[in-house]
């Protein structure tokens, strides 16, 4: 899990990085809730999504945005922070130029700054977004959603009440072509104590569901 240090739009930005054995390997980048509210890459939701993607063979990145801990410049609203996911994943892809499969995953406002990038980079395959925060933020721009993906919150979640994200979810399911695996953790309020399990099986779950047989093939021989 070597630490890495790559040129983001507004100086330096630190990252974890762990490179599969398998040559091509598919790719993920995991982001971290909003950083004015602690968020970082060392949280426990975003770490259990790297781990979850490592284990299943992945190269995959998590990176702390602007202003966070090591990571240079300042929080910028979003934009800034969206900027500095898409170099993420030009680095990712420049360390892995042949790999084809792409993932993204964000918990809260990564979740958030994850759809974005599923809209701006048609190399994206598919997603995963724990609590998007959908009474805070405008999901609209999702029209149409380009891939499916998982979303997974708590019932008991009162930052992002669950009926928020469940119409999120029923409106995206209404599109051509678009499936949703839709998750609630019962007894799980936002911060998901307890219940980083529950969730590391979730997303293993739906992207070996995803992956295809062919995918799960390689990635066990590995």
């Amino acid at each position: 899990m070597p630490e890495v240090m790559f040129q983001g739009p507004d100086g330096r930005l630190e990252a974890r990085y762990h490179h599969a054995k398998m040559p091509n390997a598919p790719l993920a980048l995991v982001l971290h809730p909003h950083p004015l509210h602690g968020g970082n890459m060392n949280n426990r939701v975003t770490y259990t999504l790297y781990q979850v993607f490592q284990r299943l063979g992945f190269s995959v990145m998590r990176f702390n945005s602007r202003g966070v801990g090591k990571s240079q410049g300042r929080y910028s609203g979003g934009e800034g922070e969206l900027a500095d996911a898409a170099e993420a994943l030009d680095w990712l892809q420049r360390i892995n130029p042949n790999s084809k499969t792409v993932w993204v995953a964000g918990y809260q406002y990564g979740a958030f700054i994850g759809m974005q990038m599923l809209m701006r980079r048609p190399e994206v395959c598919g997603f995963i977004a724990v609590t998007p925060p959908a009474n805070h933020f405008d999901f609209t721009f999702l029209a149409p959603c380009p891939q499916s993906g998982l979303m997974v919150t708590g019932a008991k979640d009162e930052i992002v009440p669950e009926p928020a994200v469940a119409k999120l979810v029923q409106k995206l399911n209404t599109q051509k072509g678009i499936k949703i695996d839709y998750r609630v953790f019962e007894d799980c309020d936002h911060f998901f104590v307890e219940h980083c399990d529950r969730l590391a099986d979730a997303a293993e779950d739906h992207l070996l569901t995803a992956l295809g047989r062919d995918e799960r093939m390689k990635l066990a021989a590995d």
